[in-house]
């Protein structure tokens, strides 16, 4: 394989692995929570090294794991206590550790392959020159072999537990009255991103993982309400993103995993704007028909109580109609041109009446205003 084709092969790996467990940070309004761990975790390996004294051991990731889950404990532990939201709680853990982690690096590990800017930014160029040798023979590169057990890990714990994972994301009160525990899954979910967020970062880094981790899930959340769809449109929108944001670096001559951050940006932005559903154009027009759909029953409802009364003329004039409403007259005339291409009403001596059709609408929305 290619240096060139084992960093898209690690890529699309990290952020299929990322996205999944991302989905249900996502559905959970804990997208925020996700980079705190991805920060926080660098104390939990620094506190490993020290006791291993080994960047290679597999202690490290148990330390960033636990300290990832002490990260989400101590931030809804001080939630709890109402005195702080949820976002003030993050802002206070995650500095504080992530600055301990800092100090301790700078104070104690200087020598050590072990800085700052490697957990942050990472560098996916780097990752083909780190060889996995098997019984003499190059199989590839390392971080090939640890992102892909951790994306099996991740497609395991969330296809054993798919429908449990479901309940408690979207029902705890129910999960509890079933017999499945909130509290569990959740702390499983949150140790699960640690675990992931610690295997990814030494070729990706923390801000790349976050990108992962979040915008795809982000993206399939505005394309569809399913949440196998969404998993699976997760996984491809990051597959995506990793294979497409090495190309703009190449074509660029920048860096891999900012270009990769920035291609996830741009997705997320385009679907945001264009997605069927919920996109910013579609909801324009959607409130746009609303107003309009609204504005006509409304007009229909006015005539009908107006109809044959002393100031019917006066009410339903049609110069003097906006007046009554406070609508412009370019408005006005809008909705009463809709009005009569609809047949629900017609224009006698400049006075707006109803159709018997217009008058059966009319008579249905007041009978859903006061009767239901």
């Amino acid at each position: 394989m290619s240096p060139q084709f084992e960093i898209q092969l690690i890529a699309v790996i990290v952020a299929v692995a990322c996205s999944l467990p991302g989905v249900f940070l996502v559905l959970r309004k804990m997208s925020m929570m996700s980079d705190s761990i991805t920060h926080t975790i660098l104390l939990g390996i620094v506190l490993a090294f020290f006791l291993t004294h080994d960047l290679s051991s597999p202690l490290l990731i148990v330390g960033a794991a636990l300290m990832g889950l002490a990260t989400v404990w101590l931030t809804e532990t001080l939630n709890r206590t109402k005195l702080l939201s949820e976002d003030a709680s993050i802002g206070i853990v995650f500095p504080l550790l992530f600055s301990i982690a800092i100090i301790l690096i700078t104070r104690y590990a200087g020598s050590v392959h072990l800085d700052t800017d490697s957990v942050l930014l990472g560098e996916l160029a780097f990752a083909p020159f780190n060889r996995m040798i098997l019984f003499g023979y190059d199989i590839g590169a390392k971080a090939i072999y640890s992102t892909l057990i951790l994306l099996l890990i991740n497609l395991g714990f969330i296809a054993l537990f798919f429908k449990e994972l479901k309940v408690v994301t979207f029902d705890p009160v129910l999960s509890a009255v079933l017999g499945i525990s909130p509290v569990l899954f959740h702390y499983g979910l949150m140790f699960l991103v640690s675990m992931t967020t610690v295997g990814a970062f030494e070729a990706v880094g923390s801000v790349l993982v976050v990108a992962f981790m979040i915008g795809p899930p982000t993206t399939a959340y505005l394309l569809t309400d399913d949440l196998k769809r969404m998993l699976i449109l997760s996984a491809a929108i990051g597959a995506f993103n990793g294979t497409f944001g090495f190309y703009l670096a190449s074509w660029l001559d920048v860096s891999i995993s900012g270009s990769m951050a920035v291609m996830t940006g741009l997705v997320f932005f385009v679907v945001f704007i264009t997605a069927p559903k919920r996109g910013l154009i579609s909801s324009i027009r959607r409130r746009r028909l609303q107003k309009l759909e609204f504005s006509k029953k409304t007009l229909l409802f006015h005539l009908h109580q107006h109809e044959g009364s002393e100031e019917e003329l006066q009410e339903a004039g049609i110069h003097t109609l906006s007046a009554h409403f406070h609508w412009d007259q370019a408005f006005t005339d809008k909705i009463i041109k809709y009005l009569l291409k609809d047949e629900n009403i017609l224009i006698e001596k400049e006075i707006i009446k109803l159709t018997d059709k217009g008058r059966k609408i009319s008579d249905q929305e007041y009978k859903e205003i006061f009767y239901e």
